[in-house]
Parts: structure tokens; sequence; C-alpha cells
């Protein structure tokens, strides 16, 4: 029974492995990239048409490794997901967050690291939102990116606070500074990023996040060859020091 087992478990391994995404680039020669290209500083498409950030810079790496050329494909934060799995992309990137609501539907790689949520606001009133307690109030003006799980954070511990959606990532942190709103709640590493360009913005206890999170690359469910690539592109990518040597050019805290 055990060695009957065994056999139909790499039956089912070998057909997977003539289906993979990873024979599909090794084929094809284009790894397909899913990404929002409005999330420093992980993927940011710029006004020339050419996206740069932390995972465009590995998903370049990634198809390098794979004698292959990287083929975009746009995307928002509320339909990631719909367009990964009906695009057929191989790869979904640019600070994805795991959550379980998207493992139901795509697996995803080793995760990169921690990144919870906290506040991002105007330096000057890093004092009034340190806590769920004090942002959780009318008075409080949030704003996110529609969808996400910037967004899902509101929802869920702030439902007191006086919410507006943006579908423009890019011009939140210019309305903080205008002061048309008074708080974002974002990821750690957007908030440090952030606070380097605009200097009147300060993140809030980035070492103290307010909900554990971590960051990974999106692959399709039940790709058992491809998965298995890609975490050992990461872990040579992790232990040769060319991922840090990448995240290092985009982050820095502010003194």
């Amino acid at each position: 029974m055990i060695k009957m087992g065994i056999a139909a478990l790499l039956l089912v391994a070998g057909s997977a492995s003539a289906q993979s995404h990873l024979d599909r680039v090794l084929q094809s020669k284009v790894l397909t990239v899913c990404t929002t290209g409005d999330y420093r500083p992980y993927t940011f498409l710029r006004a020339d048409g050419q996206y740069e950030g932390i995972d465009v810079q590995m998903a370049h790496s990634l198809a390098k490794s794979l004698g292959a050329e990287v083929k975009w494909v746009p995307s928002t934060w509320k339909t990631l997901t719909p367009d990964f799995l009906a695009k057929q992309c191989d790869i979904a990137l640019g600070g994805v967050s795991v959550t379980l609501q998207r493992q139901q539907t795509a697996w995803f790689a080793t995760p990169l690291g921690t990144d919870g949520k906290i506040p991002l606001v105007r330096c000057a009133d890093k004092a009034k939102y340190r806590t769920i307690a004090q942002l959780n109030k009318p008075s409080v003006r949030l704003i996110e990116p529609a969808g996400g799980t910037n967004e899902a954070f509101v929802h869920r511990f702030l439902p007191q606070g006086n919410l507006t959606l943006s579908h423009d990532n890019a011009a939140i942190f210019q309305q903080l500074v205008d002061k048309k709103a008074d708080v974002m709640i974002t990821d750690a590493s957007e908030a440090l990023f952030q606070q380097k360009h605009y200097p009147q913005l300060c993140a809030v206890n980035p070492d103290q996040p307010m909900q554990y999170g971590e960051k990974a690359y999106m692959l399709p469910r039940d790709d058992l060859s491809w998965k298995l690539y890609v975490d050992q592109w990461l872990h040579l990518s992790t232990a040769t020091g060319e991922y840090q040597q990448v995240v290092s050019q985009w982050l820095a805290v502010k003194k």
C-alpha cells in the first residue's frame, strides 16, 4: 500500500512538473510578472513607462537566472489576485503581503521578512497618532489606497476613523503634507521609504508595528516545481547578499 502511494505521488509530481511554470518560462524565455506599479520602494511605474524598485530588480534577477526576459502585467491592489489568476502570471510581486485570503487561491514563496502596519503622519503630529485608541476616532482623517491590506487593517481595527480611499497610491503622501488627511496606515517599509522623500512625514514606531505582517512573492497554486525553484533562487540571493544589496539601495531609517 505504501509503495503504491509513493508511486502515485511520483506520477502526479511528474505530471505536474511537465506542466510547470518553470518549464513554460524556460521554453518561452519570458517571465510574466503581475505588479501594481504604485508601491515604492517595491514597485513603481515611472512616467517613461519603466518599472523600478526592490522587487522589480529582483524580478529581473529571477528572469536572468532562467535566461528569460520580464513581461510586466499591470494590476491594482483591488484586482491583484483575479488578475494573477486570469492572466496566468508566473509570479506577482511588489510588496505583496501574505494573507490567508490570498493563500486560498495562490501559493507564496519563502517570506522575505516581517513588515507590519504603522502610522505615517506629519512629524508634528507623531505624539497624537501612536496607538489604536488615538487613531480610532471620527476626528482622525485616514487615507488609504483602495483594496489591499492597508484598507483591510483600517476596517478591522479603526472602524471609527474617517476613512478616505484613494485610487492613486502615489498621491497620498502629498495629501498628508498638505493637511488634506492626517494618517496613512501602511507597512513600515513604505513609511520609512516615503519619509526620505517627504521630510515633513514621519514613520511612527517602525520597529513596533501594530499588526504582524510578512512580504512574499505570490506564485501559482499547486505548482511545486516552480515554487521549489523560486525558493532556491531566493535562498541563494539572500545567502550571497544580493537581496540585501538591492534593499539597501531603497531603504534607510531617518535619523
